[in-house]
Order: structure tokens, then sequence, then C-alpha cells
């Protein structure tokens, strides 16, 4: 959700220059400041921000993107195997033209894993199917150590400058190679053509990791929760940290999500615990997508059907914390993740406030309040006062 001025918005950022009453309030009432939810040696990725986000400290406790996503469909890790993600991706004329294939839907991904697994997987390799562009392949005693990017850090630039190096990367790339010989004439594909979508024409593997070892929230802070997410990282997070995965219908991690859905569940799962994480991927994919309408969209609909519907649900009630933040920043221009803090709101209410009018970039880094380790958050969320020893 969070970004960088823009020429065409008046050098607004998307947040400011999109309507958000509902997280105005909540920063007028409430606390602002900054946090780093990325580190400076670990990928600038959604798995280690959540992380980050979740309250866990990546230098104890990051294994990877693809183990996370595992534990969500259900795949049960060995200690030997290594997991990787699988996107289904576009290519044309050696260009990384949609790391997404258009958001293809899984109706149509399955049959593409599916032949997949039965050409490539063998005793060592095998294919998972997961949601839309986003799948699994876990390989036992893989290669870990090759360096691997993800597709949506390269969209619109040739691959063969970023395909994986490093140990056994041949591997890797052979694996990703044999894929588009198999998929370029699948029936799948051939319709997709015809209908003028975007093929599905190569695999593209990435986030690599063995399985993590991590305490549960309860064991933190003894408290229960829940999580609702679209994404297969978050659910598998939440499932590792201890958390009830909530499926919300037409929660789909694109612009046209549930909101209202997801913010319904969320006050259904504090009927029954402590604690729920909500996760809302469209202001992502429209950061990835350079779409700045896009991510305006989605920053107006996740302030009026997350937080609105979330703050009416609560209304009248003063027992609750709501912690407001990006996992990370995914600016227009870059169209990828950058290292730079994120805004934040801590809201409570009756509680401490400190002077800010507006939920955006410029207000919380003007508040003087930072988390350099952004983890921390989750203490202050829990506890409802800033960490004694900052």
């Amino acid at each position: 959700m969070s970004d960088r001025p823009l020429a065409g918005l008046g050098q607004k950022t998307p947040l400011q220059a999109a309507k958000t009453p509902h997280m105005d309030f909540l920063a007028q009432n409430g606390v602002v400041g900054t946090a780093h939810t990325l580190m400076p040696g670990f990928p600038l990725g959604s798995d280690v921000a959540n992380l980050i986000v979740m309250g866990y400290d990546p230098r104890k406790y990051y294994s990877g993107r693809a183990p996370l996503e595992a534990a969500n469909i259900g795949v049960e890790l060995a200690l030997a195997d290594v997991a990787f993600r699988v996107n289904l991706v576009t290519i044309k004329n050696g260009i990384m033209d949609d790391y997404s294939c258009g958001h293809i839907p899984t109706d149509d991904a399955k049959p593409l894993i599916k032949m997949l697994g039965d050409k490539l997987g063998d005793k060592k390799i095998t294919f998972y199917p997961g949601t839309s562009y986003r799948h699994l392949l876990v390989w036992k005693n893989g290669p870990l150590e090759a360096r691997c990017t993800p597709p949506h850090d390269i969209s619109g630039k040739p691959i063969s400058e970023h395909l994986p190096k490093g140990a056994r990367h041949a591997e890797v790339v052979r694996l990703m190679e044999d894929s588009q010989f198999l998929l370029e004439g699948h029936e799948v594909n051939r319709e997709r053509r015809r209908e003028g979508k975007p093929p599905a024409n190569m695999i593209w593997l990435w986030g690599q990791g063995r399985k993590p070892q991590m305490p549960t929230m309860t064991e933190r802070f003894q408290i229960t929760g829940g999580v609702i997410s679209a994404v297969d990282l978050i659910k598998g997070l939440g499932i590792y940290a201890g958390l009830q995965v909530i499926a919300v219908p037409g929660a789909t991690g694109y612009l046209d999500t549930n909101y209202v859905g997801k913010a319904e569940a969320a006050l259904k799962v504090l009927k029954k615990h402590d604690f729920v994480f909500v996760h809302v991927e469209a202001p992502d994919e429209a950061g990835h997508n350079g779409d700045v309408a896009g991510k305006i969209q989605a920053i107006e609909d996740f302030d009026a059907k997350v937080i609105g519907t979330l703050l009416k649900g609560l209304e009248g009630r003063e027992d609750f914390r709501m912690l407001v933040l990006p996992d990370h920043p995914t600016p227009l221009e870059a169209r990828t993740h950058v290292d730079e803090p994120v805004p934040f709101v801590l809201y409570q209410p009756g509680g401490e406030k400190n002077g800010a009018t507006a939920y955006d970039e410029d207000q919380a880094k003007a508040s003087g309040k930072h988390l350099e380790e952004g983890w921390r958050l989750m203490e202050y969320l829990i506890q409802g006062k800033w960490p004694a020893d900052l």
C-alpha cells in the first residue's frame, strides 16, 4: 500500500491521493509511526515482510517462502525436502511478459501442473497444484543454494539475465526450460491464445527453502487467533504460527477480492479468539502491474470495506486494539518491493494518540516514532504500549 510521490498525482503517493476516511480516523485517534518490515541480507519478499509483521525475527525463523505455501496446501515436508514456489508465467520473445499469465484461473492452471508432474516428476521431484498462477514443487535434497529471482521483479526484462545462478543452478534452469516445450502446445494454452489470453508457457522456480521451526503465537504471547488471506504464503505462515486458517468465499488476492467478507470473517474470529491477522493482496498486485488507478481503488476499497466494516462491527467496544500497515512498499514506478520503512497506525479506543491528521507516509515519518526491528510491532499491538527499551 505504501509508495513514493508520483508526478501524475501532483507529487502525492497513492495513499495520499486515495479517500481513506476510516484509516484517517485511526490516525487522528491513535499512534502513527514507521517500521522496517524487511531486513538486510534477506529477500525483499512478502515471506520476510509478513514474518516480521507477525512478530518473528527472520534471523531466527526465516526458512524460505515455499515451505510456508506447502503448509497451506497440506504438504508435509521431510527434513531433506526443499520446497520451491512455482509460478506459471508468460514469456514473449525472451521477455518476462506476465508473471501471472493474466492471473490465470485455477481451473486452467491445474491441468497444466498435473501434466508437468506426469512428465517432469520422478522419485525426487513432485508438483502440487495451488491457486491461480501460484504452485509448488517439492524436491528431495534439492538445490537449496541456487540463487533464484522472483518473476515479479523482472517484468518486461529479458529472462536470460535473471535465470537461476549459483550452486546447482543448472538443474533448476533445465527444469524450467523443459517446461516450455511441454506447455507450449497444451490444449489449455491453445484455448487461451484463441481467447486472446496470455498463455502459461513456462514455469519459474524461486523462493525455495526447508521446513521452518518456529514457536506459535500461543507459545509466545499466550493468545489464540486466526488468519485470513487469499495467499497461500500468508495462510501457511499462519499455520506455523498456530493460527486457524479462515476460508472466505470470493477471496481472490486481486482487485476483485471479497473485502467485506474478509472483515466480517475477522469479526467472527474475534468472538472466539484474541487475535486475527487480515491480509489483503490487491494493492501489492496493482503495484507490480504499475496500475495507478487500480492501486488507488484497492486502497479505497480496503479503507471502506475492511477497516470501515471492522470499525462498524466493533462500535461501542473499547476492549480492542487495531494495527494497520502494509507488509512492504511496492512502488508503482519500481513495480517491485523496496526496502523502505512502511507507515503504521495503532488504534485503541480512548488510547494514546500522537497528533496525526491522516494516515500516510509523510505523517508517519514526521511522527518520529520508528521501529527498525519491525518484528517488535507485534509486542506493541499485544501490550498496547511502546517497547520499554526503545
